[in-house]
């Protein structure tokens, strides 16, 4: 899925990121976070998981 963006990753649009499953699945205990811009994503608390953009 192209909108899964790896922990890590720099210069994101600012905004709330939740964390999601490899396949895009909202993960189990719910985990979001809000970055500004040019901030860089954190480590999802599961290895595998991904972040995905919260509209």
């Amino acid at each position: 899925m192209s909108d899964l963006i790896k922990p890590g990753t720099d210069d994101q649009p600012a905004g709330d990121y939740i964390e999601v499953t490899a396949n895009g699945e909202m993960y189990v205990k719910e985990h979001k976070v809000t970055i500004q811009k040019g901030d860089r994503l954190p480590p999802t608390s599961k290895s595998g998981n991904c972040w995905k953009k919260a509209f």
